[in-house]
């Protein structure tokens, strides 16, 4: 038997080898998958005969391989059918027989049952009854196989079936954020995937509707023409399921970035200039996901029509449009090609009714194969630019309409120039969706500000929308913000020029028209200022509100700049950068309301409200005045009035600690920690906290760094870490004690340690710079680096600052996804001579390459 083994085991290899290599060279998708099927049921049936089973015996396949298709590494899924349970003398062979399958170096996942015994784990379990439906004899006896299906055809409940496999497909999408869209999407199982066919097909030959697209077309539950695209969009997902696993050479089904690159040269894609091979492959495969995600509405719809008939009668909403077992169905099948308007008449019904669960699918159909009218003559249609209008400016039911509209391709063909941003890809580090889904998304966060249910998200989102009397404003600038991406040159520049076209042409008054505008251009430009400018400084206020124009103008930027970054990834949001944010529009509201910045009236008035915090605390009106006497200007600053009250609270009786002060709370921004350290000042202080940090696997959001008059360093460090939320009251006091002692002992600074690169920033890396340069008063100098993000990076970087002794004065850590991007103010002797410029310079690119 082991030379059996060896002999069909090396066989099988080459001729699987063969089948790879004239896919290979062909690209013929369906042949890969038939041959690799034939050439193992050869393989299989060998073996089998090599046994002497009992004649009722029988080898049948189940699963994806009993349906006649095998992927390069699938699971071979096979059934061993018996007449009645083994004995010890059988159940001894037939384990030997699939030992001997393993042996040919195949993932066999079997099962011996009896045709009771399936039919009992059937009853028991949706998977099984899904893989007898598609079950397929190999060798053995015909009669018992055709016996298992009768009486699996018998005990079948095709409406009960169907809704199981509903339910289960609803789980499976949930389980994928109900999205096709991600950064590495499963072909077999997200959203759109080749599971969501084979879904169809199951619940199709289940209720004896067809087992193909053909045969559900000639039911009439598909178009021939539907029929043909799903062929078509099934066959490219098996052709890059197939890829992946011959590229990742195992049984891989997500298309991780590793293998993006390899996949889509192989089908033939090339980089250019403007964009990669795999974004390319990428687009390819959203809108084929896209495709069967649609195709897939329609003929769930249909089928469930056919297994659960309802005799509803069609109620009028109006002369195009009816309402039926609450969804919206059109009068008649030519109501589009008759009065082609009605395209988007039915998604402002939908807003207008939020009664209606969506259309029917007579009404998708015909939508979907209607899609091509909308041209220029339709977009110059004064009808259909109210009635986009209407749809932005309706009550409610906005986002679910524009989502609608994405989902059918009216928008892309409304807006030809979102068409092109549709299922491309943004690889740059923090932005996880693609550029129509992430605009999809600011609509909905942008939307979700105006209305009451969600005020509870961001409070004082809400409360400045409920102040803002044209939303639909913020709408189109969230529509038209990326709408330039990928095409080269700045996006905010072109999309600008888009978004003015598209104002002047839908009929806005030049006011509105230069605020979308603005928008447009300037939407990254508050959080540029917030994360990269120093707020404590007066001018960098008043240049922001110079560029901002007027409260108007700030608020509809600021409500767009939350709903922007909220909206490019769940890990880029932070309260620290609200908090930032928020500081940012209420210093620039004030300018606005006449009250110019002034550090004089600004440091006063910080004072005077810390103190009134102090005496809540029990603290005399003297109590303060021997630490902020060590304290200039630039600290009562760079600290809100509730940082200053605590830190003089926990410091004021030791101005002079001969030991340093380590004292940690709840960061007041309702996230993270808020470290103080207070200590005589000592070389590498920065570098030595931040290593200590590090080795916790702290992330560090925020850094102040300050030395009083006396030659005190006083240090503030925002802090972060998941399990924060569950014991901080341990961790507060463990950081309070383990940091103290170790600005004690003053043990050398140990070498940073080269952290592991995520698999994003391995496959997408930004490239790292570093940019050392005066600051406007010529004082001191900004540092600033960007990198891709790795654990202890920031050590890394204050290692070298310690390393040339360079003084540091403040840090904004930002991080952004994937990529960090952070600013210094330092100075030191080394920044006087330009040799060690460039040297600190070199070693700081090195760090960040490492």
């Amino acid at each position: 038997m082991p030379s059996l083994a060896l002999a069909l085991k090396e066989q099988l290899k080459a001729e699987r080898q063969t089948v790879i290599d004239r896919f290979l060279a062909d690209g013929k998708a369906e042949q890969l998958l038939t041959q690799l099927k034939n050439k193992v049921d050869a393989a299989l049936s060998q073996a089998w005969t090599s046994f002497e089973l009992p004649p009722t015996a029988a080898l049948i396949a189940v699963g994806g391989y009993g349906r006649g298709e095998l992927f390069p590494y699938s699971d071979v899924d096979v059934l061993i059918l018996l007449h009645e349970p083994p004995d010890a003398a059988l159940q001894a062979k037939l384990e030997e027989l699939i030992q001997l399958f393993w042996d040919l170096g195949l993932e066999i996942g079997h099962s011996i049952r009896t045709i009771d015994e399936c039919l009992s784990e059937a009853a028991a379990d949706i998977t099984v009854q899904t893989s007898l439906l598609e079950a397929r004899l190999i060798m053995g006896d015909s009669a018992q196989f055709q016996l298992l299906k009768e009486r699996c055809d018998a005990a079948m409940d095709p409406q009960a079936f169907f809704q199981a496999k509903t339910l289960e497909l609803r789980q499976r999408h949930a389980k994928y954020e109900d999205t096709p869209y991600s950064l590495e999407p499963n072909c077999k199982e997200s959203p759109g995937g080749l599971r969501d066919l084979q879904v169809i097909l199951w619940v199709a030959k289940a209720a004896g509707l067809g087992d193909s697209w053909p045969k559900l077309a000639e039911r009439g539950l598909i178009t021939p023409t539907e029929a043909r695209q799903l062929k078509q969009k099934e066959r490219a997902l098996k052709e890059v399921r197939i890829r992946l696993h011959i590229i990742a050479n195992r049984h891989e089904d997500r298309l991780v970035f590793d293998i993006q690159t390899a996949i889509a040269e192989s089908i033939g894609f090339k980089s250019t200039d403007a964009r990669r091979a795999s974004e390319y492959l990428m687009q390819r495969y959203y809108l084929a996901a896209k495709a069967v995600t649609q195709l897939n509405a329609i003929l769930l719809q249909n089928i469930e029509a056919q297994l659960f008939p309802q005799m509803t009668s069609p109620v009028a909403i109006n002369e195009r449009f009816n309402e039926i077992n609450g969804f919206i169905d059109i009068a008649d099948d030519h109501t589009f090609d008759v009065t082609p308007s009605a395209m988007l008449e039915v998604f402002l019904l939908l807003s207008l009714h939020p009664e209606l669960k969506g259309m029917t699918a007579r009404t998708f159909r015909s939508l979907w194969n209607a899609r091509f009218k909308i041209d220029n003559k339709f977009r110059r249609d004064p009808v259909n630019r109210a009635l986009f209008m209407k749809i932005l400016q309706a009550p409610q039911g906005i986002t679910h309409a524009l989502r609608r509209m994405n989902e059918t391709s009216v928008i892309g063909r409304y807006l030809p120039n979102f068409r092109k941003i549709v299922g491309q890809m943004q690889h740059d580090l923090f932005h996880v969706y693609t550029v129509d889904q992430h605009i999809m998304m600011v609509v909905r966060n942008v939307r979700r500000f105006f209305l009451s249910q969600h005020a509870h998200e961001y409070p004082f989102c809400s409360q400045l929308a409920a102040n803002f009397s044209q939303p639909w404003l913020l709408y189109i600038a969230a529509l038209f913000h990326d709408i330039a991406k990928g095409r080269g040159g700045d996006h905010s520049q072109l999309g600008m020029e888009d978004a003015r076209v598209f104002c002047v042409d839908h009929g806005l008054s030049e006011e509105d028209t230069e605020l979308v505008v603005f928008l447009v251009e300037k939407h990254l430009m508050m959080s540029q200022f917030a994360q990269k400018q120093d707020l404590s400084d007066p001018d960098v206020i008043a240049d922001f509100a110079r560029m901002v124009k007027d409260e108007r103008h700030l608020t509809a930027l600021y409500l767009l700049t939350v709903a922007d970054i909220r909206g490019t990834s769940p890990k880029v949001w932070n309260a620290w950068k609200g908090k930032l944010l928020e500081d940012l529009y209420h210093m620039t509201s004030r300018v606005f309301d006449g009250d110019a910045p002034s550090a004089d009236r600004e440091l006063k008035n910080r004072q005077e409200e810390a103190l009134k915090t102090l005496r809540l605390f029990g603290l005399s009106d003297k109590d303060h005045e021997k630490l902020w006497q060590q304290l200039d200007v630039v600290y009562f600053l760079r600290h809100d009035a509730d940082e200053i009250a605590w830190q003089t609270r926990v410091l004021y009786e030791k101005t002079d600690s001969p030991v340093p002060v380590v004292k940690c709370r709840l960061a007041p921004i309702g996230e993270g920690l808020q470290v103080t350290v207070y200590v005589k000042d000592q070389p590498d202080l920065f570098a030595r906290i931040c290593s200590y940090f590090d080795h916790k696997n702290f992330s560090i959001l925020d850094a102040k760094i300050h030395t009083t008059k006396h030659g005190y360093a006083l240090d503030t460090f925002l802090i972060t870490e998941p399990a924060f939320a569950d014991h901080y009251r341990d961790l507060i006091s463990l950081i309070e004690h383990e940091l103290a002692e170790t600005l004690t002992a003053q043990t050398p600074l140990p070498t940073p340690s080269k952290g592991r690169l995520s698999r994003l920033c391995r496959n997408f890396p930004a490239t790292p710079t570093v940019d050392l340069r005066p600051d406007e008063r010529g004082r001191n100098y900004l540092l600033t680096v960007s990198a891709n993000d790795r654990n202890g990076l920031l050590y890394s970087i204050a290692h070298v600052l310690a390393k040339y002794k360079v003084n540091l004065h403040t840090a904004k850590i930002m991080t952004l996804g994937e990529r960090v991007e952070d600013v210094f103010l330092i100075d030191g002797p080394v920044l006087d001579n330009p040799r060690s410029q460039i040297q600190l310079e070199t070693d700081l690119l090195d760090t960040l390459r490492a």
